[in-house]
């Protein structure tokens, strides 16, 4: 069978590495330029100049009559920009929140979304939008030569590359997207605060970066708030470009109520009080009552914390609510914009007014060449009108009598082209005498207002004093005071869980299974609680409610839990294991509860052990601290707490082996340790064929404490004196206990 060739003809060849390449640059280039990043001369990404161009084009000025927003991106997306009705709508909506746009470019009738919820506006076939009396800042000067244009997507109409705006959008309504490995986070700034910098950059000595950070000490956020930020580090942020702040909510007290009067921009107060009502349903909030949301057309937002009582700090409150909910936030700060050059690139506060105000000055070069293109070419129309009206008969004779008019009139006056077609398209009512005079005077008009702006082109400094007067008077007409204050404030500081819990005596109990409970008081014995079959009573410890209680694995590892968050003793609990992260085949062999310096005596039936403090037991994870080294074979023992406010060098270690003997010496021969296996603690003789003998039970006994020893059923009571008896070095064997108790069980304090 014959192979068919393939026609390539008319097709370039292109490796994949290649063309995969190219296609992504051209593609983020394309989101970069097109899509996310603002222009510096205008502040305003495509998507948004041509919502702005489509309404004007449409008469929708500030006051106008409003349209249906479906007509206008109608108009937008098949005309300027041709991506999805629903993306473009919500730009559109965008530029008419107040909540979001410090100075909103449209004006919306009807559901535009609120502060809580910004995307619940309604669809755009529910609302009408028109221009706000802002938005002549953009346009006013449009239709004067002013910007450069460019054909649409499909070359059938003309739209501006950038809008001729009169004051510096990219800082006041500030921009916020994500293109292709950059982004951009504008945030708004107060017109009066950058007009005035904008209006000394225009000066002949251009102020320093420290005298424009004097200028505009920070932003302005349309929803007001506290900008708690050092000044330092906002001076900081400007001369990068690049940084955060910290955006704080603003609160009051009224009649002993905390009341929230403005939230953080781009915070919901709806989550605030989600937050909130989530503390206080976990109790990390118990001096707050209750939390009611005020808000109405009025005070837009007004949410209201009711103390328990008036002897509640507030400031407290207030600053544990910052570090936990969205009432303090972070405000990322990202000067990137697209250059007059068209790269785009971060700039500090400094450069960026620079470009902006080259911009302008630009701006105003090409008004007001256009205006005096327009003065000239009316006044060389001009004087063929007067020259007419001198030779008023002789131009009726030529055209009634010439076959060519314009050309007689041409070579007999010396007019011009335009000049002739001028006097040919005269009416026959403007033949009256005085309008020659009217002729005249607007000769004089004209050459006066060419005068001036002749002047003023040939001059830099009186360009820039106009573009710095009218900047002024556009910041008299739409400026307005700072919404967002700077202020002082200490760093938030979240309220210690522990604090808020009440404090009172609780008894922790373990069970032999690893249940746990707490039950309220220290006069509780566990013996006598109810337990599961099978289970039973293994140790109990005494505390307080807003103590850590610490339990002891059969592997030497330590396990923290909150008293406070234990079950009641009236139930039979719950499963230890449940909080923590043991391993596999581990038992939990005692608990300790106390302040952190609470010391006890941690031990193993090897006969080793040593010294540790509380807070060496504690850890954060919930699967726990290795802390006592256990040899193989042997087992971990239930700690030995050591008597709270005795003398150290009063205090003895009792050490009972399961063969009889019983050792008592100074606990000071016993190392401290963080963790490990300690040190011998009783001397156990090596095991002959089986298991050997072994430490069963250790205690560490006070100056006005006894020991009790059980054996079976039976107790023997030994008071401090007569331990005496079995005193001796550590490590030792000990003594033996009389007949008939060399079977010992256990051993505790009386």
């Amino acid at each position: 069978m014959q192979d068919q060739s393939l026609d390539f003809e008319g097709i370039e060849p292109m490796a994949l590495e290649v063309f995969t390449e190219k296609a992504y640059l051209d593609y983020s280039m394309y989101v970069i330029l097109d899509r996310a990043l603002p222009q510096v001369s205008d502040g305003l990404k495509p998507v948004q100049r041509r919502i702005i161009y489509a309404m004007s084009e449409l008469g929708l000025a500030a006051g106008s009559k409003p349209k249906k927003s479906a007509r206008t991106i109608g108009d937008v997306i098949g005309k300027y920009h041709p991506h999805g009705d629903s993306a473009c709508y919500e730009a559109l909506v965008l530029m008419a929140q107040p909540f979001s746009y410090r100075y909103p470019v449209i004006d919306g009738q009807g559901n535009f979304g609120a502060q809580d919820d910004p995307k619940s506006f309604a669809a755009m076939r529910y609302t009408e939008a028109r221009l706000s009396p802002y938005a002549a800042t953009l346009l006013g000067e449009l239709g004067q030569g002013t910007v450069e244009w460019g054909p649409n997507f499909d070359g059938t109409l003309e739209e501006p590359l950038s809008l001729p705006a009169r004051l510096p959008n990219v800082l006041l309504n500030g921009a916020m997207g994500i293109a292709v490995g950059m982004s951009t986070d504008i945030p708004p700034h107060n017109l009066r605060e950058v007009a005035t910098a904008a209006g000394a950059m225009l000066r002949s000595r251009r102020p320093s970066m420290d005298e424009i950070l004097e200028m505009v000490p920070a932003p302005d956020f349309p929803t007001g708030g506290e900008i708690v930020t050092p000044r330092e580090d906002l001076k900081a942020i400007y001369r990068t470009g690049n940084g955060t702040l910290r955006l704080r909510a603003a609160w009051e007290r009224e009649d002993g109520d905390i009341v929230i009067t403005e939230l953080p921009y781009q915070v919901s107060s709806a989550k605030v009080q989600e937050q909130v009502a989530a503390q206080m349903r976990a109790k990390k909030l118990p001096m707050v009552e209750d939390m009611r949301d005020e808000s109405d057309h009025r005070s837009p937002t007004r949410l209201v914390l009711v103390p328990r009582s008036n002897r509640v700090d507030a400031e407290g409150v207030m600053s544990h609510l910052f570090a936990t909910t969205d009432l303090e936030r972070t405000v990322r700060i990202n000067l990137n914009a697209i250059g007059l050059d068209g790269r785009p690139r971060v700039f500090s506060l400094r450069a960026l007014l620079e470009a902006w105000v080259t911009y302008r000055i630009e701006t105003v070069r090409r008004r007001l060449q256009h205006e005096l293109d327009r003065i000239l070419d009316r006044l060389h129309v001009l004087d063929g009108l007067i020259i007419a009206f001198l030779n008023i008969d002789e131009v009726i004779a030529i055209i009634r009598n010439e076959d060519h008019p314009k050309s007689a009139l041409m070579v007999r006056f010396n007019l011009s082209d335009r000049q002739a077609e001028s006097i040919l398209e005269l009416r026959l009512r403007r033949l009256a005498k005085l309008e020659e005079m009217r002729l005249r005077t607007e000769q004089g008009e004209l050459t006066t207002r060419r005068q001036q702006i002749e002047t003023v082109l040939a001059n830099d400094t009186r360009l820039r004093r106009q573009v710095r007067e009218e900047l002024a008077a556009d910041a008299d007409e739409y400026g307005d005071d700072r919404r967002t204050r700077l202020v002082e404030r200490p760093p938030a500081k979240a309220i210690d869980t522990a604090s808020l819990v009440p404090t009172e005596p609780v008894t922790v109990v373990l069970s032999e299974r690893g249940w746990i409970r707490a039950a309220k008081g220290h006069e509780v014995d566990g013996t006598t609680l109810n337990y599961k079959a099978g289970d039973g009573f293994l140790q109990a410890a005494r505390g307080r409610s807003s103590e850590q209680a610490v339990f002891l694995d059969s592997t030497g590892r330590t396990y923290c839990v909150a008293a406070h968050t234990m079950p009641s003793a009236r139930g039979q609990g719950e499963p230890l294991a449940g909080r923590v992260s043991a391993p596999d085949g581990a038992t939990f062999r005692g608990v300790l509860i106390g302040p952190e310096e609470t010391r006890c005596v941690l031990s193993t039936d090897a006969g080793y052990g040593f010294v540790a403090g509380l807070a060496d037991l504690m850890s954060r994870n919930k699967s726990g601290k290795a802390v006592l080294a256990v040899p193989k074979g042997a087992s971990v023992l239930a700690p030995a707490l050591l008597p709270a406010g005795a003398d150290l060098t009063e205090l003895r270690v009792a050490a009972v082996s399961s063969d009889g003997h019983l050792l008592v010496f100074p606990l000071s021969e016993l190392p401290a340790l963080a963790k490990g296996k300690g040190n011998k603690i009783i001397g156990l003789p090596a095991a002959k064929g089986g298991k050997g003998p072994s430490m069963i039970g250790l205690v560490v006994v006070g100056p006005r404490d006894g020991l009790a020893l059980d054996a079976g059923k039976r107790r023997m009571t030994l008071k401090r004196g007569d331990l005496e008896h079995y005193e001796g070095a550590r490590g030792r064997r000990g003594s033996m206990l009389p007949r008939g108790w060399r079977k010992v069980q256990g051993v505790t304090l009386t």
